[in-house]
Formats: C-alpha cells, structure tokens, sequence
C-alpha cells in the first residue's frame, strides 16, 4: 500500500498488466470473519458495532498482528491507536482499489459499505478532534476525494473539522502534511481556497528550502513530501509547468531541492 502510494505520488505510471496484479493483492489479502472477529474482541468492540450503530473498525482490510507494533502510515508515522492504525489501512487500500480498478463490481461493492460504515462514525462525520480521531478524519478526507469527489458537504465537513480543531493542541508535523496531500487530490474547486492559506508555507519548499538525505527514511519520505508539494502547485497555471519535474540531489550540499523555476 504504502510503496504503490509514493510510487503514484512522485508521477510514477503503471501498465494495466501491474494495475491487476496490485488489486488481486489486495482483493486476496481481504480479512476473513474469523480474523476480523477475533479483532474486534481484541479492541473491546464485539461485531464491529455499539448502541448507537457505530462502525468504528475496518471491515475488509484489518492490519496483521505485527508483533503488536502498528504499521506505519505513507509518512512514516506510527500511530499510537489502533482506530488511526486499522482505519487507515483500510481505507488507503480500499481507495487504491477504486483508483486502480474503478469498474471492478467488487471494488464498487466494497467502497459503498465503506462509505455507509465511515457515516457511522465520529472521525468520518463528526465533529471531531479528540486525539487520533482527528488524524483518520483526515484519512477519511482522502478517500471521499477519490471515490466521492462530488460530495462537497461531506468533503468540506471533513475541512472544517481540520480547520476547527488543528489548533487545539500541539500536534506532529504529519496531520498537516497529510491535510496538504488530501488538498493535492481534491477537486481544485474546493481546495483552492485551503492552498492558498498555506502558500506561504508550500513555496519556499519548492524554491530556497531544501532537506537532508541522510537515513533511510529520509531517502524514502523527503522525495515524496517534495512531490506532494509540486502536485499542490502544478494545478495554478502559473506553475503547470512543473507537473513533470522531480526533486534532484544537489552534488553541492547532497541534499534535496526542487526547481520550480
């Protein structure tokens, strides 16, 4: 999930042949009822729903055990809960599926009980900023600008819950990246207004910043911020000519830059 992710985000193309073979991964990683089961009485949430019909966990993708450590999200963060953890799994899988094989009628068939279960819940149609609940609002955001695009009362809901609670505490670098990677993907009708709030921020990465290249994760994670930034700004004519060009290692400092000139 996470490789196809950055390899789409830096403009990378796939051929139909590696499009299907992605989705039979994922079609035939899909939990099965006894392993979803044993889930839910993990996390104290027997059969996925409470009183009030909430639909808190995944249904078709639940995240391996991994030793009891959560799976990292796109920017290499780790959650802490396994609400943040099990959701964004689930949902960045389903909206790969839905990106890769749109008319696919399993595909389909997954996405509008995804979609039934996440107005279930507070993270997905709630006013919410309580701990990672917040962080898979954003998730949630993402995938409705992929598979709901024309949803502008649920999509600018989900805006408003970021806008109204990012302030509230002192948070991780990641929420906001990831608010910006979302307005990378939303209609530009609707994200507009939100890049330009930001274009302060977004523009000296893409002409005097740069960042460093030492680890691993830094060699995995900065391409991919850096491309997510230039895919924010190609969409205003004024830097469409961009759309193409790759963040480069300069020989001077071996760090990352981007010329947007």
């Amino acid at each position: 999930m996470i490789q196809t992710n950055h390899y789409i985000i830096k403009n990378g193309s796939l051929i139909d042949s590696q499009k299907d073979n992605i989705v039979w991964q994922f079609l035939s990683a899909q939990t099965k009822p006894e392993q979803a089961k044993r889930f839910y009485q993990g996390v104290k949430f027997p059969n996925n729903i409470d009183s009030h019909g909430r639909q808190m966990y995944p249904i078709f993708f639940i995240p391996p055990y991994n030793d009891g450590v959560k799976l990292k999200t796109i920017f290499n963060q780790t959650p802490k809960t396994h609400i943040f953890s099990a959701n964004m799994y689930e949902l960045e899988i389903i909206r790969l599926l839905y990106l890769l094989a749109p008319n696919n009628l399993i595909v389909n068939e997954i996405v509008d009980k995804t979609l039934i279960r996440l107005r279930t819940t507070c993270f997905g149609n709630s006013d919410d900023g309580l701990g990672e609940c917040f962080d898979t609002s954003l998730v949630v955001l993402r995938f409705l600008a992929t598979v709901l695009p024309n949803d502008t009362d649920w999509i600018s809901g989900r805006i408003d819950n970021y806008n109204c609670h990012a302030g509230d505490r002192k948070r991780p670098w990641f929420a906001k990246w990831y608010f910006w990677l979302c307005l990378s993907e939303l209609p530009l009708t609707i994200a507009e207004s939100e890049i330009n709030k930001y274009k302060g921020e977004i523009m000296p990465w893409l002409t005097t910043k740069s960042t460093v290249m030492n680890s691993e994760c830094d060699k995995t994670i900065h391409p991919v911020i850096i491309c997510m930034l230039r895919n924010l700004m190609n969409r205003f004519p004024e830097y469409a000519h961009v759309k193409e060009r790759q963040p480069y290692i300069s020989e001077k400092d071996g760090r990352l830059h981007f010329d947007i000139n």
